[in-house]
């Protein structure tokens, strides 16, 4: 008689049951995915395989845009590393989240503040398990590394860069080690930086996947920023192949970079979890020409600018997403994106809540999901000290640009510099005289954009 009353009841509510509410359970039960956000640092606009690179080689990069999708115009939030990591994983322009530049390499100086709700903070709240392997440069006091910004486990540098044998931070007095786990200083003598970032990527996943939980990884490679110490069999491929100085290096160092890349996916295939998490391949901005980079090595193509401007080869970055078993496969999308858009994006296709925060950023899952759909942004902003640019469509208006690529130099007259990049992706012809009602259309929304800095 129990067995009947329990059946009897289970068919009543089934009966009473809307598609609507079996829908939201099904949505609700799902399995929610895990997510790698792969940030390279200073890799050129074009510089894969899969971009059109024809003098790199590029496997994983390749694997990842034909199991995914690859965007041509995608934009960093900034053109300098900390800033455009601060608007990644916030979802806000840089200054609004309290990093407008670089901050500073040394213990004990502050960073993005601590009220900033990062993308592994969102995660987490959800009961995502959230790593950080690689570099950091968003704070180097207990409450701004990686372990007081959401993150349950780190392993990385807090500074800009080190060298990959020694850890050593060696670019600005005083020399001094810089290798951390969990906010403790560790010693690693003479470990290729590379083989322990893999080596932390994987245990992650595995401690991960045992404890049952989804899981992000922020992998912050410090590559193939300097200095350019690509492995050997990388160095030995491009001399072979008579690439010429500084683009024979930098190579090296980005077919380093891209085999840790495939060894970290080829893992989640071992451990049967590829077809479930989304990763995300992007660079932090464009490629560096300083000296300490032999003057250069990346390649921007056609766009004018380099890390630390904002012309396009500054802030038009590499970036693909694969997930193979939610999204399209061996798609391009040519529909501005920025950076910013990374966090709601993954509140959309994981199924969490975003941040209570005003955020810049707008998600690009419809875009993920049909070719068609517009771009989510009518136009953005960037700073950079002085240095500013607004694009809206096919115009950008930039305010006291740089060229460290040196295609051109600066005039008096470029200090207000439009570009319709449409017609001209170069940036080379400063249209600024010849639609003067244009220029003032965008001044007056780089206006709008300041007084909305104000709001939090």
């Amino acid at each position: 008689m129990m067995n009947f009353f329990r059946a009897l009841t289970i068919l009543v509510i089934l009966l009473f049951t809307t598609d609507s509410q079996i829908q939201l359970f099904s949505q609700t039960s799902k399995e929610r995915p895990n997510v790698i956000i792969i940030y390279t640092d200073d890799q050129g606009t074009l510089d894969a395989k899969c971009y059109g690179s024809k003098d790199l080689v590029t496997p994983a990069h390749d694997k990842l845009a034909n199991t995914g999708i690859r965007f041509t115009q995608m934009y960093s939030p900034s053109a300098i590393c900390s800033a455009s990591r601060a608007g990644m994983l916030t979802g806000r322009f840089p200054a609004r989240a309290g990093v407008p530049g670089n901050v500073s390499s040394h213990p004990g100086k502050s960073g993005m503040p601590k009220e900033e709700i990062t993308i592994a903070e969102m995660l987490k709240s959800a009961g995502y398990t959230t790593g950080h392997v690689g570099k950091w440069h968003l704070g180097y006091t207990p409450e701004t590394m990686p372990n007081g910004q959401g993150f349950d486990s780190s392993y990385g540098h807090m500074g800009g860069c080190i060298d990959n044998y020694s850890h050593f931070f060696y670019w600005v007095p005083p020399n001094r080690h810089d290798l951390w786990r969990d906010g403790k200083e560790i010693w690693e003598d003479g470990a290729y930086f590379g083989n322990s970032m893999v080596r932390e990527a994987k245990a992650f996943i595995d401690r991960s996947k045992t404890s049952g939980n989804p899981f992000f990884l922020y992998w912050a490679i410090n590559w193939p920023h300097y200095p350019l110490q690509g492995t050997d069999k990388w160095r030995s491929y491009y001399e072979n192949a008579k690439l010429p100085h500084p683009r024979n290096k930098y190579a090296a160092f980005v077919s380093s970079m891209d085999e840790i890349i495939g060894e970290v996916v080829d893992h989640l295939e071992k451990e049967q979890l590829r077809e479930n998490t989304i990763v995300i391949l992007q660079s932090d901005h464009g490629h560096s020409t300083e000296s300490r980079t032999f003057g250069g090595g990346g390649n921007a193509g056609p766009y004018r600018g380099a890390k630390g401007c904002l012309f396009e080869g500054g802030i038009r970055v590499p970036s693909i997403i694969s997930w193979p078993g939610g999204l399209p496969k061996g798609e391009v999308r040519a529909q501005m994106a920025t950076g910013c858009d990374w966090l709601p994006t993954l509140s959309d296709l994981c199924d969490v809540p975003l941040p209570k925060r005003k955020l810049d950023g707008k998600s690009l899952s419809r875009v993920l999901r049909a070719k068609e759909e517009p771009s989510p942004h009518k136009s953005f902003y960037w700073q950079l000290g002085n240095q500013w640019a607004v694009r809206e469509g096919a115009w950008k208006l930039l305010g006291n640009p740089k060229d460290n690529s040196n295609k051109a130099p600066i005039k008096n007259t470029d200090k207000i510099f439009l570009a319709n990049l449409e017609k001209e992706v170069s940036e080379m012809d400063n249209l600024a005289e010849k639609y003067p009602e244009t220029v003032k259309r965008l001044k007056s929304l780089r206006e709008e954009f300041l007084k909305g800095m104000e709001k939090n």
